[in-house]
Formats: C-alpha cells, structure tokens, sequence
C-alpha cells in the first residue's frame, strides 16, 4: 500500500484527516498506516514528527517500502477516519534548521568546493561536517552571505525533475542519483537533491548564526542555529551580557573591554600576592632554622604552595620537612622533602597507617591522609622514639 505525503504538498499542513488501512500490534505501540499523512517520517537526516492520530499519541514515524508507519500510542479502528495534529513547532523548527543548513552548505559549496558528509539537528542546534578545512576568516563572510538571503526572502523549490531534466542538471551531490530525485533549490544559493521538509521562502528562516568551526575528521564541523534556535540564543545571551553589564558598570557594547580591564587586575593582584606569599613562606622557614625533622600546618594551602613551603622548610631544618594543609573534615594534603633521605619508605609508612594515599620520588613525597591532625602528631612522635 502506498500512502499519500502531504507533507511534500504543504510542508506547513499541521491538521489533516486520513483513513485508518491497518492497525497492527508492535513493540512500543501500534503500527498505523493511513491512505494520507502530514506526519513526515525520519529521513534525509530530520527527525520523525510527533503529534496525534485519531486522540492518541505518535511517538514515531517511519517508512515501509511505500507506505509511512506511525508508532501509535493505542489502536485505531482500519476503516475510519482520523484526524491528526502535526506538533508544528517542532515541525516547523526542523524545516528553518534543514534550510538554514542547506544555505550554509550551498554557500560553502560554491565558494570552496566541500561537500556536507553528515549533519545532525538536535533542540539546541545544528552541526554540519564538510570534507575539507574551512578558513576561519571565511565563516563571517559565509554567514553574512546567507542571511542576506533571508532577508531576500527568495522562494524554495522542491519538486522532482522529469528524467531527462535531471540528466543534464547541476546540483549538489557527491555522485549522481537514480530517478526519481527530490530536488530542493534556493536560487542562487544550493541546489541539492533531499527528502526533508523545508520553509517554503528563505524569509520563513528567520535567522542564521554560525557558532563554532572545528577540525573534524581532515574537515570542518560547523555548529549553527537557525530561525526560533538563534532568536532564544540571542535573548539568553543578551540576559547575561546584561547581568556582566551591572557587574562591571559598562554598556552592553563595553563589557568585553569591562572583562579584559578586571582579568589584567586580577593578574596583577595575583602577581602582588604571590610575592607576598613567598615572603611568608620564606618567613615561616626561617623559623625552623637547623630544627632537624619539622612536622608543619598549614591552612588552606593550594598544591604547589604546599610544595614550595615544604621545600623552603627543607632547606633550613636540616632534616625532614613534613608539611600538611586541610582540615579534620576533609583531611589533609602533604608534602614530605628532605635534601638527605630516601622518603619513600616514610611515605609507604604514612598513607598506610593514616588510610592515605600519595607517591612520588626518593627526596619528596606527596598524598594525601584521611586522619585527624591529633593523629598525624601520633605517627610523626612514634617515628622519633
């Protein structure tokens, strides 16, 4: 049985009535066929629709040789008429994105000669790979191109060429394709054969934005959003650039300089208290002065301070610097250094009766102890007697 695709007739059909020819059982539902449907089955790399059929559920749509399956969530009595709702948002959100795609990739085409080896639509976006690097500095232009056509509004054609005609046409296709063929065209812009449902004028997209554009497979993947996608986008980020605003006391236009104003601040109060550090570092070594072996607290340490202030204890102690940071919660980080033992048996020694764990080379050693600082004490003393 073969069922009539009213969604090629009016890609903007939402509600349309069809007669019920069978009604089967079958894993996650039933199967449903109708004489006609507006629901588009997935194909062509767009998604099936989902909607209802008759008051029940279609959770999924797809093709059997002729005929279009829908994946009911109850039984529809073959015979009948039934009345199906298309979810036109969703619908209408996959046709923006597969013609803001095929714009792209018409564009990128004609300019650069890369074919579109696979895309895929998801609720937040759209990613295109293409078989060739795309320049970065290209990509403003390409977009730029584009959505100029947008605002042309030109019309999409999609029809199947006579024979003949599609013998001799250029479109875009990395081999030739037996009749028939389902030609999509945006003049000036891509022709290319596809299946999927498309905006009928370029208007219908709305808005095209190119976000990112990576290496991918000896390629580039682009990642876009079109038409309802960039529009929330664009509110979203307008929000948070809004909020950055208010932080840094500057306009929606200044707050990029706003940022790079207060990171070189920042990196200079990091520079001023880094050297700060080290002088209290230093301090605090000079205190254990030929102290021979030091057990050492320190709070909220980050790592490498840890390890500079145990080596400077190390210096001047003239024994095992044992230097922790932390707290009886969480426990306690360490660093062992000594310019004269070998500390990996101390280490072994450490994390096994403090349940810790840590390693490293023969002059320091480094982990971290699930123990009470009362217990650190303990080992340290036992050690010493």
């Amino acid at each position: 049985m073969q069922t009539r695709e009213l969604y090629y007739e009016d890609p903007h059909l939402a509600r349309f009535t069809g007669r019920v020819l069978s009604c089967r059982p079958a894993q996650g539902g039933w199967e449903v066929i109708l004489d006609a449907t507006a629901f588009y089955p997935e194909g062509g790399g767009q998604a099936a629709d989902t909607g209802t059929l008759g008051g029940v559920a279609v959770t999924d749509v797809f093709r059997r040789d002729q005929a279009v399956v829908h994946l009911c969530g109850g039984p529809l009595e073959p015979g009948t008429e039934a009345e199906g709702l298309v979810d036109y948002a969703a619908r209408f959100l996959r046709m923006q994105q597969h013609t803001g795609e095929h714009m792209v990739s018409g564009i990128l085409h004609r300019r650069f000669g890369c074919h579109n080896t696979g895309f895929h639509m998801g609720r937040e976006g759209t990613t295109i790979d293409f078989d060739l690097p795309i320049p970065p500095e290209a990509l403003a232009q390409v977009e730029a191109q584009a959505n100029q056509a947008v605002w042309q509004d030109l019309p999409v054609r999609c029809w199947y060429p006579e024979p003949e005609a599609l013998a001799e046409m250029t479109y875009r296709s990395k081999r030739a394709l037996p009749w028939p063929v389902r030609m999509v065209e945006v003049p000036g812009i891509d022709r290319c054969a596809c299946c999927g449902t498309h905006v009928t004028s370029t208007g219908q997209v709305g808005l095209i934005k190119l976000l990112s554009a990576v290496s991918f497979r000896g390629g580039t993947r682009i990642e876009m959003v079109c038409g309802s996608q960039a529009f929330d986008l664009l509110n979203r980020a307008w929000q948070q650039n809004r909020q950055v605003g208010r932080i840094f006391s500057a306009p929606p236009e200044g707050t990029g300089e706003a940022a790079r104003q207060a990171q070189a601040l920042l990196e200079r109060k990091d520079l001023r208290i880094a050297q700060l550090e080290r002088r209290i570092l230093a301090a605090v070594a000079r205190d254990y002065a030929g102290a021979g072996d030091v057990v050492h607290f320190e709070p909220q340490l980050r790592p490498d301070t840890l390890r500079e202030l145990a080596d400077a204890i190390a210096q001047t102690c003239g024994g095992t610097a044992a230097v922790f940071t932390g707290g009886e919660d969480e426990g306690y980080a360490y660093c062992l250094v000594s310019r004269t033992e070998d500390l990996r048996p101390l280490g072994k020694a450490l994390n096994q009766t403090l349940n810790g764990r840590g390693g490293g080379k023969p002059p320091m050693q480094q982990g971290r102890v699930s123990a009470s600082r009362q217990a650190i004490e303990a080992f340290f003393r036992s050690r010493l007697e």
